[in-house]
């Protein structure tokens, strides 16, 4: 069985802190904002995407933040329809062509995406940024992710900038600090905390000596990964960062995936726990692969990602709830700036509620017998390991 290096009281302590603890914000808005839909002078708002490429946060994080949109009357309330691999075309396309708002536009021509290559990348940004400020007809860009953050949210065009799903966006140069990102139209939405508290709650309940964590040794990839965030409270509390080195931004995803497999097969005779970072190459297709190898090793896992990692065995991870929270921070900044806010006056920091899964048929392999206290703080239990969805 696996041994706690902590009391039960401290792990309990630890979850109720974790999962208790308000949406917290070091900075009020700069001025009183309406977040109720009203149209462009009679017009509707246009607005813009732009990605790297695909990846499942992405498409998750949209999907909670049209949502919401739909919630505060931005767009009429319709069910959003089953969305395809890891993929937001699809979504974007049928806001262009299905939704129906008075107040909001979804061009089909407004939507880019480098697809994970430099040359592709290299091409479509110019493309963006001489658009926004030749044609000007895009009132608010949506910047899905570090690459998009990094490219398009600068003072290169005076277009309001949210960027969306970034792991980091100080660490990685896209705004200044939490309190201000240093251009007026952009905004980007911060936790400062997010992973170091992931790591906190991870080690009191399992007590591990030795944390693996594979990542691609770039500068992208080490803030996708919060690897300064893990540093950080390893060195705190006193544990071992072991790391391995994967393949990630790239138009191939069968490299990354491959790339992932060789570092758990490495990694499994060398910790006693493992931090699954977000990453192309761990999706769908690989997880239960991973999870096969960390369970015939009784090796604890923790999620970066969300809990649909967590139903395919995963042992723990945040729950699918912290996209909706999210979303609706996402929607509430739309809808400020079109109500006339400036980006750069809106609070960026919040820190979603997080709520823990768990997955008992797992901690069942490994030998961990969660006690009453961690199940009583779980939001989401599963008793089973769940296949990989069919594509």
């Amino acid at each position: 069985m696996i041994r706690f290096h902590k009391s039960l009281v401290l792990v309990l302590f630890a979850l109720v802190a974790f999962i208790l603890t308000p949406p917290m914000a070091v900075a009020a808005d700069k001025g009183d904002f309406s977040t109720a839909p009203k149209t462009n002078n009679g017009k509707k708002w246009r607005i813009g995407y732009y990605e790297g490429g695909e990846y499942l946060d992405y498409q998750r994080t949209f999907v909670a933040t049209i949502s919401a949109l739909m919630d505060l009357g931005w767009i009429e309330k319709a069910e959003i329809p089953p969305q395809d691999g890891v993929q937001t075309k699809g979504l974007w396309t049928w806001l262009g062509e299905k939704a129906k708002s008075d107040y909001l536009e979804f061009p089909s021509d407004a939507y880019y995406s480098a697809n994970w290559d430099d040359q592709e990348r290299a091409k479509v940004v110019p493309e963006i940024i001489d658009r926004l400020n030749q044609k000007n007809d895009i009132n608010l860009m949506i910047a899905m992710g570090t690459w998009a953050g990094k490219d398009i949210a600068n003072n290169k065009h005076k277009t309001p900038t949210v960027v969306l799903s970034t792991s980091d966006p100080i660490g990685a140069g896209i705004i200044k600090s939490a309190e201000d990102s240093g251009y007026a139209n952009v905004h980007a939405r911060v936790d400062p905390t997010r992973y170091e508290r992931q790591i906190q709650v991870f080690h009191d309940i399992i007590g591990f000596n030795k944390l693996g964590i594979m990542y691609e040794d770039t500068e992208d990839g080490r803030v996708y990964a919060a690897l300064g965030k893990v540093e950080k409270v390893a060195k705190e509390r006193g544990f071992e960062v072991v790391v391995c080195h994967t393949i990630d931004d790239v138009p191939d995803i069968k490299k990354a995936e491959e790339s992932v497999m060789k570092c758990a097969e490495e990694l499994a005779g060398k910790v006693d726990a493992i931090y699954v970072t977000a990453q192309n190459g761990v999706n769908p297709n690989t997880i239960p692969k991973l999870v096969e190898i960390f369970n015939a090793q009784r090796i604890p896992t923790f999620s970066q990602a969300s809990s649909d990692e967590v139903k395919q065995g995963i042992l723990l991870s945040i729950s699918q709830a912290s996209f909706k929270f999210d979303g609706r921070f996402h929607a509430e900044t739309i809808a400020k700036i079109f109500n006339g806010a400036k980006p750069g006056d809106l609070d960026q920091v919040y820190e979603s509620p997080p709520k823990i899964a768990i997955n008992l048929a797992t901690a069942s392999i490994i030998g961990y017998d969660p006690p009453v206290d961690v199940l009583g703080a779980a939001d989401e239990i599963y008793q089973d390991i769940e296949p990989a969805p069919s594509k």
